[in-house]
């Protein structure tokens, strides 16, 4: 293992990333270099594609006039999963490209091992279509179940189900990361990890390395970006074998922070389960002041009303993330608006955080299940744009969820949201 000045090893791959390390990058780049390539952001051309791609308006001559400005991060761009538009989600890889991509928030989402190590996966069972796990025998052969290939005769499709907690940290680092797909009629591990949709891509895909979170905070502290871990929700029964409480799992994240002297006002900790974010809230108040509570409910007159978000505002809650469609709807001109719900949460001062855009894939049809309750007022791919800005400027939210942030960076960049 090669030594850090600092005292700490983080190795990927080979890879220290720590500031001051004496190892390379591909022998090549050193950790400073890294550091300093990424200090600056370069957004490629989908941004402006984007904007070229809107309807007439005010709006788009205001984008348009941005082009080729002076750009900064922002934490109003915020990577999720890093950027797996195109890159092989949670690892350095995609991380790294959001940093490139004007992020100022990377989302680190937390699983654990069974070895009770924390990693970035964003479940606790997609290894078998994030990772080439199903092409490893010994390692195949641990997933709660194995890759059985399809039956093309009777027409059933493969089957896999690898969790991180089926092998252990070094297990899971000894993995590479891919696009998130599987081919359902595979009939060999090889053919199963193909399936990649195609409006993303495999261009970037022959390299993916795998980080546990410890690893995912130091790679954030050397890009300079700030940080949002998500507490995934298990899929085994908790207490796991007996004696690790949902409590202890949620402690634990916010401990490797504590651990790495990450200031509280750099991490927004989220997840899906209140009680997690309360459990934050009353237990480590100087991180749950900006613990995120990712409300998945689905929208019934209670769970938009005042009195339910006041509830939230109550308990301490602070800051609030629905997926997109729960925070807009149509007037009678078909126009965007905010929803009742954002209305409310906003009356309750409640802070919004949106998911997620470049999510969807081509925008023609309406966007499907992330823009349903706008779906008559999306019809091409630049009215991610016209979406964004009313997130913005109308609904009020501090930050958006993107998987190809550069196209939220623009927009923030833009309008000054830094």
């Amino acid at each position: 293992m090669t030594a850090c000045r600092s005292g700490v090893a983080i190795l990927l791959a080979g890879l220290c990333v720590l500031p001051g390390c004496a190892t390379h990058i591909r022998d090549r780049d050193s950790v400073n270099d890294l550091s300093q390539r990424h200090a600056g952001v370069q957004l490629g051309p989908r941004p402006a594609w984007l904007v070229d791609d809107m309807d007439e308006g005010p709006l788009k001559e205001r984008l348009e006039r941005c082009e080729g400005k002076g750009l900064n991060r922002s934490d109003f761009s915020i990577g999720h999963r890093g950027a797996p538009l195109q890159f092989p989600e949670h690892t350095m890889e995609s991380y790294v490209a959001a940093a490139r991509m004007g992020a100022g928030i990377v989302e680190c989402d937390v699983a654990f091992t069974a070895d009770r190590e924390l990693v970035c996966r964003h479940a606790q069972n997609d290894l078998h279509t994030t990772t080439n796990i199903v092409t490893i025998p010994e390692l195949n052969a641990k997933c709660t179940q194995p890759f059985v290939p399809a039956d093309p005769a009777s027409g059933l499709p493969a089957k896999a189900e690898c969790r991180t907690s089926d092998i252990t940290l070094e297990e899971f680092k000894s993995l590479e990361g891919k696009m998130d797909a599987s081919n359902a009629m595979a009939t060999t591990p090889e053919e199963y990890v193909g399936g990649t949709a195609n409006w993303r891509t495999d261009l970037y895909a022959s390299r993916g390395r795998l980080l546990s979170h410890r690893e995912s905070i130091e790679l954030f502290k050397t890009l300079g970006v700030k940080m949002t871990p998500e507490l995934k929700t298990p899929v085994v029964d908790m207490p796991y074998e007996g004696d690790y409480t949902q409590q202890d799992y949620a402690r634990q994240m916010i401990q490797d922070y504590i651990d790495a002297d990450v200031t509280p006002r750099d991490v927004w900790p989220q997840s899906f389960l209140l009680d997690d974010v309360l459990f934050w809230v009353n237990e480590t108040p100087e991180f749950g002041r900006q613990a995120v509570f990712l409300d998945q409910e689905a929208i019934t007159p209670e769970t938009s009303s005042l009195a339910y978000m006041e509830s939230l505002k109550a308990q301490g809650v602070r800051i609030i993330a629905p997926a997109i469609w729960k925070l807009l709807t149509l007037n009678d001109q078909q126009e965007m608006v905010p929803s009742e719900y954002a209305r409310n949460a906003r009356a309750a001062g409640l802070d919004m955080i949106a998911w997620t855009v470049e999510r969807s894939g081509p925008l023609e049809e309406g966007g499907g299940w992330y823009y349903q309750s706008v779906t008559d007022a999306i019809n091409n791919d630049g009215d991610v744009m016209n979406v964004i800005d009313v997130l913005a400027r109308e609904v009020g939210v501090i930050g958006i969820f993107s998987d190809w942030p550069a196209t939220t960076s623009y927009y923030a960049n833009c309008m000054g949201i830094h």
